[in-house]
């Protein structure tokens, strides 16, 4: 059976804090488990936000914002993307330098805790992935995988649903080409995304308005490694780019 238990208890956190030690203190943990952190606290912790008054737009990013949204933030989702996917301004769609399709590139005001404050996503979510995996490791002695989670939404789908963006410490594709089915026929392009799967459902733990950045789930069973790179769609593959 699998279980989610929201962490709570977690300060505000900022720049330069240590999210494991943050995390060990607020979590009784235990071998197995899958820790799932949401973006934001990762992001913070990391440093990773923009003041709009160090922001000056340029005449592309002015044009985009169509008079509708400070023309600054979208400076900064420009600087944020590798190519724009589509858009339809002020709305973007872009991919970042990550490799993510996302919109904006993922940059946010949310839940910054300052209006003239915007949050960006980790340099390399994989790397902050791992980190934190680490640091719990040698704080808890446990051996447990982290998934780092983000928003998005999905081409021809209303709303939005939780990503992995980073993983560490599982497989975040499972897959069962060359299995067969109840009826014994094999499968040919069967790949199950338990990453994004388990992002999902430890948001329905969370609530997107509890403020509870980190969800433990426990009685997954953990099989191999891999990296949130995996789960992104290669662009020759792609239907919708």
């Amino acid at each position: 059976m699998i279980s989610l238990l929201p962490v709570e208890g977690l300060p505000e956190v900022a720049a330069g804090d240590d999210l494991a030690a943050l995390i060990s203190a607020a979590a009784s943990l235990a071998s197995g488990d899958v820790v799932v952190v949401a973006q934001k606290v990762v992001s913070k912790a990391e440093g990773r936000v923009v003041r709009l008054a160090d922001v000056e737009a340029s005449p592309e990013a002015i044009e985009l914002a169509a008079g509708e949204v400070d023309p600054r933030e979208i400076e900064v989702i420009l600087s944020e993307s590798g190519r724009i996917v589509r858009s339809r301004p002020p709305f973007i769609v872009s991919e970042t330098r990550h490799g993510l399709i996302c919109a904006s590139a993922g940059v946010d005001h949310s839940n910054s805790g300052e209006d003239d404050v915007l949050i960006l996503l980790p340099e390399d979510p994989d790397a902050s992935a791992r980190r934190l995996r680490e640091g719990l490791r040698t704080l808890t002695g446990v051996e447990v995988a982290v998934i780092v989670t983000d928003s998005f939404g999905r081409p021809f789908r209303m709303g939005t649903t939780d990503v992995a963006i980073g993983v560490a410490g599982l497989a975040p594709i499972r897959d069962l080409r060359g299995t067969q089915d109840r009826d014994g026929r094999v499968l040919r392009s069967t790949l199950i995304a338990v990453a994004d799967e388990l992002a999902s459902a430890a948001d329905l733990a969370r609530g997107k308005e509890s403020g509870v950045p980190v969800v433990i789930v426990r009685g997954f069973p953990l099989e191999g490694d891999g990296s949130a790179r995996d789960l992104v769609m290669p662009r020759e593959r792609s239907l919708f780019d």
